[in-house]
């Protein structure tokens, strides 16, 4: 669970790439070469998992403005693909399956949430408060790869998904069906206490200033988050 930092040129990370079918505006002349890296090594409640961590790294920031997420771990194989589903595209529920989620929130409890997929989909929600959905299948570029037991998956996040000035975050893996579905955290519950992945409470500092400095610019601007923000 500890934090690796490591700085690198942007073109050293994989160059997984597809296009996407954004709303969103691209902007350009923000990019950093910061990166943090994450390794997920407990379950949910705090025992230790059994395999190679799943790994997330957040940024660099590209010179178009995006965040780069990635994912990359063990393919468990252990659930289906999702039904009816397209490389590239949103899909409903799919925290049901074989999955990666990485949350980013800020101070007022606004929050971003990704779900990427080894099969290549993913889903993108924006939260107001706990559980209070206000948008979700929003587009993403997003492409991943299953090489024999790993897999590696790159997103490439619109800034302006993002609420201003997050602050803290957590990540969860998740993998089997029915009785036999294993959950992980980055950062964990104690033992005994409810699983819930939406636990505000748990989600510890990441120093996204430094990631994403316009984020905490006074001038971020968000065609998501304003409308929303205004309204109070």
């Amino acid at each position: 669970m500890a934090e690796e930092f490591r700085m690198g040129a942007i073109g050293a990370l994989p160059t997984l790439t597809k296009s996407c079918r954004c709303s969103s505006v691209a902007r350009s002349g923000s990019a950093t070469n910061i990166i943090r890296t994450y390794n997920i090594r407990t379950t949910w409640d705090g025992q230790p998992v059994n395999h190679d961590p799943i790994k997330i790294t957040v940024g660099p920031v590209e010179y178009t403005g995006h965040v780069m997420l990635s994912a990359s771990g063990p393919f468990f194989n252990d659930t289906w693909r999702p039904p009816n589903s397209v490389v590239g595209e949103p899909y409903d529920r799919l925290w049901d399956f074989e999955v990666v989620e990485v949350f980013f929130l800020n101070d007022e409890n606004n929050y971003f949430q990704v779900i990427l997929s080894p099969h290549g989909m993913h889903l993108v929600l924006l939260y107001k408060g706990k559980y209070d959905l206000l948008k979700d299948k929003l587009p993403m570029s997003y492409y991943a790869a299953i090489t024999g037991p790993t897999w590696h998956g790159v997103a490439h996040i619109p800034v302006e998904y993002l609420p201003p000035k997050v602050s803290k975050f957590n990540s969860h893996a998740s993998h089997g069906s029915t009785l036999e579905r294993k959950h992980e955290a980055l950062y964990p519950a104690t033992a005994g206490s409810s699983r819930d992945t939406h636990n505000l409470d748990l989600f510890q500092t990441i120093d996204f200033k430094e990631i994403v400095p316009e984020n905490w610019s006074q001038n971020y601007t968000s065609s998501e988050w304003d409308p929303i923000i205004q309204l109070g």
